[in-house]
Parts: C-alpha cells; structure tokens; sequence
C-alpha cells in the first residue's frame, strides 16, 4: 500500500534567499533546520522547502525546461526505508515513469523519484530524523 499523504513539497528555487524572504514576509514559521541554502516553512499539515534548484536537478538526475519537468517535487515520506521499495513497486505498476530507482541519499536517508502523467516530480523518501503526528502528517525533520 502507498501512503495517502504529502508531508513535504519542495520548490526548486533559482534564488533561495530571495525566495525564503517572500516566505518570511507572509510571517510563516520556520523549522530550525532552515537557511539561506535550503530553507524549510511549516504549514498545516505539510513542510514546504526551498531547495536550489541545481541541487534539485543533480538529486534527481534531471534537467528542468520550459514544458518539460517543474523545478518541484512532491516528496511522500515513509515509516521505514524498505517502504522505499515497497512504494515504488506499486507506482511502477500504476504506469509511472521511473526517474530514479531506490538509493541511500547522501544525507542518510532512502529515496527514488517517479513522475506522474504530468511530468511532475515525485520523491518517496525515508529520512530517520523525520517526525509524524498520530494522522501521518510530518511534523519535522
């Protein structure tokens, strides 16, 4: 079974500072984790990230163009890393496009990357840091 859930959006930014500024002067909260490079909000229920976008391109292994991929990827977040794999089974057989096979992340995690009929950008993700609440929904990381 694939979690119903987004626990974390993240937007590919050309300018990250810029960006979290704008975010910063809606008055939104951020995590601790948050700076200039790579800037975390908490909204209701899911974390929105900033994340530069080269960055998101070499993650990825993608090149983001006008009416190709978005620089954003939907990340749905996992209880164990084996649910990794056990998530990307099932969206293989839904008809997904496979971007990127199950991998440890630099950052000590487990991802893969799909994306849906749209073109956009799915991350399944294990990150051991992550926190949830009782409904499933990411609290922090």
């Amino acid at each position: 079974m694939i979690h119903q859930r987004i626990s974390l959006l993240t937007v590919g930014a050309v300018n990250v500072k810029d960006l979290r500024s704008f975010y910063q002067k809606l008055g939104w909260e951020e995590t601790e984790s948050s700076s200039d490079e790579y800037a975390v909000f908490k909204t209701a229920g899911v974390l929105l990230s900033i994340y530069p976008q080269e960055e998101l391109e070499r993650d990825s292994g993608l090149q983001f163009s006008a009416g190709g991929y978005k620089a954003i990827s939907f990340s749905i977040n996992v209880n164990e890393p084996q649910e990794v794999d056990q998530a990307m089974e099932g969206i293989r057989e839904a008809g997904a496009e496979i971007i990127k096979e199950p991998h440890e992340a630099f950052w000590g995690g487990r991802i893969a990357y799909f994306a849906d009929p749209e073109k956009n950008l799915w991350e399944i993700a294990w990150n051991p840091s992550s926190v949830f609440d009782e409904r499933g929904a990411m609290l922090d990381f």
